[in-house]
């Protein structure tokens, strides 16, 4: 069953267009290990509809396209119901990891899709531009806008849900990396004599702390996990950002997903007095851990943002300092 986004972007509510001089907007399509969403967003950052459904579990690549497809055309549906102006193009955040340009999605979460090519896919589906990244350098890209680090030029974006991703923005850039997939924190080893992650490494973040790696842990959904559990994630999650920041030179982490979230206080305490003991230099001392400012929302606005940056931000009302 599809479900509204019920959210706000830019303090304006989901679910209608209120009448505006502004013609343009953008698809914005989250694929994740637990949902997909979709949603149609202006130049404000404002999301006028959105939606999102379960990710089939278990499900073969023409069957994850199929569910993929029948959410976008549903979220185009109400957008014109709502007289909203058509998308001049298409942003997609993926799990990664990707081919260049992200022509090929290989999501670790997603066991349906290998080698996937998701972008030609949705060109020949939509017949628009369509520019696919990772879902958490779409974070980083929707926080810097409009969210938790809007005006600032240096910081981490992190996602901790199914898995564990991150995205990152050193003086004002948008990291990409040789094929696009630079960022993936979720692979910074927290553990070293830790469980087995499904990249084939041991003790990596996502292995300790992503929901999956909680479910195993515990047995239980992780919104059952118990308090040390939640405090434990919360631990190594600031210990990969107290990394990051010392390598870096950044004193922010945006941390959204549904664990993160979901756990609140019991991950971001433990995750900040972490990084407070560990990023001890000079410049990295003080790095702050806040929550994604955008919300439940964030993954489609961050979608969009791909699409926006991948048109230079023309048309945006307040582009943010990221290339």
């Amino acid at each position: 069953m599809r479900r509204s986004l019920e959210a706000t972007g830019r303090g304006s509510p989901v679910g209608g267009w209120v009448g505006s001089s502004l013609v343009n907007t953008i698809l914005g399509i989250d694929i994740g290990g637990t949902k997909l969403a979709a949603g149609v967003v202006d130049p404000t950052g404002r999301v006028v509809v959105a939606e999102r459904v379960p990710t089939p579990r278990g499900a073969g690549a023409d069957a994850l396209w199929s569910a993929v497809r029948e959410l976008v055309d549903a979220v185009l549906g109400e957008a014109v119901l709502a007289e909203a102006p058509e998308p001049v193009a298409c942003g997609v955040g993926c799990g990664g990891p990707m081919t260049p340009g992200g022509a090929e999605v290989s999501p670790l979460n997603i066991g349906g899709w290998r080698d996937f090519p998701l972008r030609q896919h949705l060109i020949d589906h939509l017949e628009l531009p369509v520019t696919v990244d990772n879902d958490a350098k779409a974070l980083a890209l929707g926080e810097g806008w409009i969210g938790a680090a809007r005006d600032r030029t240096d910081f981490l974006a992190m996602v901790v849900s199914t898995g564990v991703g991150g995205g990152i923005v050193l003086d004002g850039r948008l990291l990409d990396g040789a094929a696009g997939n630079a960022g993936h924190i979720g692979h910074v080893v927290v553990e070293p004599a830790g469980r087995i992650c499904a990249c084939g490494a041991r003790g990596c973040l996502e292995a300790e702390a992503s929901g999956t790696a909680i479910a195993a842990i515990t047995g239980r959904p992780p919104a059952d996990a118990p308090v040390e559990v939640r405090r434990r994630a919360g631990t190594l999650v600031g210990r990969a950002v107290a990394s990051v920041a010392n390598l870096l030179d950044l004193r922010l982490a945006v941390v959204a997903g549904s664990v993160a979230l979901g756990f609140g206080d019991d991950l971001f305490e433990p995750a900040r007095a972490e990084a407070d003991r560990l990023a001890c230099l000079g410049f990295s001392r003080g790095t702050q851990i806040v929550p994604a400012g955008l919300g439940e929302i964030a993954p489609v606005v961050g979608a969009a943002a791909v699409g926006w940056r991948a048109r230079g931000w023309e048309g945006v009302t307040e582009p943010p300092p990221i290339a």
